[in-house]
């Protein structure tokens, strides 16, 4: 699976503080990495509708067992209520015993600096 695009469920207003959740996983074994990708689709389908999201990216190293998100809310409550509901949560639990290491990071940026790369979640996930 290529890297999915920034996508933007809800406009932010400009120059507005915007609450950035970046995350690593690392799975114990190609297999486990297989079914991260095959539960993404419903994860992904959720983010892009919900309440509360500026935008969100995927990348995915199957082969290197790696998956990386980065997503930008408008607040920590939205990226919460989003967290704690629809597919999310059997998917996140589902996983979480598949996982040889999980890193996050969360930081606000303004809305004009939207959308976020790679570079700066890596930056701020080591």
């Amino acid at each position: 699976m290529p890297t999915l695009p920034w996508t933007v469920p809800n406009t932010p207003p400009p120059a507005t503080e915007v609450h950035v959740f970046a995350s690593r996983f690392e799975t114990r074994t190609l297999g486990d990495a297989l079914r991260f990708l095959v539960r993404t689709p419903r994860v992904w389908r959720q983010v892009s509708r919900a309440p509360g999201a500026y935008g969100a990216t995927l990348k995915a190293e199957p082969f290197k067992r790696t998956f990386w998100t980065l997503s930008a809310w408008e607040s920590p409550a939205a990226l919460k209520d989003f967290a704690r509901s629809g597919p999310h949560v059997p998917t996140s639990r589902g996983l979480a015993p598949r996982m040889r290491d999980a890193k996050f990071a969360t930081w606000t940026v303004s809305s004009d600096e939207l959308p976020l790369t790679w570079e700066e979640a890596r930056r701020h996930l080591t």
